[in-house]
């Protein structure tokens, strides 16, 4: 082999090596090309799971914050089973989101997991939404019939305080018809006198000399008034405020009055002339002395007169 064999030999030898070392280069360079968008592939996969698993986070707690805020009016709410099933889905939202917290301080294996779940906690969210919805629309329906029944029960109120109203108009007129009918039936009388009488009957002006008192009055006649005997009670109180007593009582307002003198005379709804006498048995002033006369639970008359001695 001559010197130029040698030379080309040689050279082919070079060139042969350096075409199996870039070969050689070439393929440790692709490997590590691959390692890196494999890396940077996972880096990529796993930022949009942590975003993925932040809106989720985001949504499911806004679910929280309007469910909670319609919470106090789950009494509208004739049973809780909506409740019990938002709950449960929210625990298990709950544990979703902690399963992945804890998938992010694990390796590139578990992505496919995460993905799963992210998958699985999208469809409990959209489950918890729903019964949401049916939540709110049970209380707004429930809220809008109780409403209703509120209406209902003030037009009941205001009907019963109408007719309410109507009874105690009607009791009144009631009571003023009666009591107007009672006083159409009480006997009137008229021309009231009061006199002293000494002892030979006749009339006396000194009332110290006075051994008998009597009061005359005249009793019109009333067709409504219910004829038959009447009794007519007599009350004379004196100067000193004292009532000449002796007659028996009788009943005027619900108490019992005590008379001076009493006298049964039988009245048929025409004019009748009565006189009542009492006995002196008391020493006697001048003065002012009232003369009341009753009948029928009435008081027919009430009169002063000044007695001279």
């Amino acid at each position: 082999m001559n010197k130029n064999q040698k030379i080309l030999l040689g050279g082919g030898i070079a060139v042969l090596l350096c075409f199996i070392g870039l070969i050689i280069w070439l393929i440790i360079a692709n490997s590590h090309n691959t390692t890196a968008v494999n890396e940077a592939q996972a880096r990529a996969d796993s930022l949009a799971i942590a975003n993925d698993q932040l809106l989720l986070t985001n949504e499911f707690n806004q679910l929280n914050a309007d469910f909670n805020q319609y919470e106090g009016q789950q009494v509208y709410l004739k049973n809780d089973s909506l409740v019990h099933k938002y709950n449960e889905a929210r625990l298990k939202v709950e544990g979703l989101i902690q399963e992945l917290n804890n998938e992010k301080s694990k390796n590139a294996k578990n992505m496919a997991a995460s993905r799963a779940k992210i998958k699985q906690l999208e469809g409990e969210i959209a489950t918890l939404k729903n019964i949401v919805r049916h939540y709110l629309e049970e209380i707004k329906r429930l809220g809008e019939e109780n409403e209703g029944l509120k209406q209902e029960i003030q037009q009941v109120q205001q009907k019963n305080e109408q007719l309410n109203t109507q009874y105690t108009a009607a009791a009144r007129s009631n009571a003023e018809l009666t009591q107007t009918v009672q006083l159409a039936k009480k006997l009137n009388i008229s021309g009231l006198s009061f006199h002293a009488y000494n002892k030979k009957g006749k009339i006396e002006k000194n009332i110290t000399k006075a051994r008998q008192l009597g009061a005359s009055f005249t009793v019109t006649p009333n067709n409504t008034a219910a004829p038959g005997m009447k009794d007519f009670y007599l009350r004379i109180v004196s100067p000193e405020g004292t009532l000449l007593g002796g007659g028996p009582s009788f009943q005027l307002d619900g108490s019992s009055l005590s008379s001076t003198s009493h006298r049964k005379v039988e009245y048929a709804n025409e004019e009748l002339s009565v006189s009542i006498y009492w006995d002196v048995n008391t020493t006697l002033t001048p003065g002012d002395y009232t003369v009341e006369v009753f009948c029928d639970g009435y008081r027919l008359a009430s009169r002063h007169f000044t007695m001279k001695k």
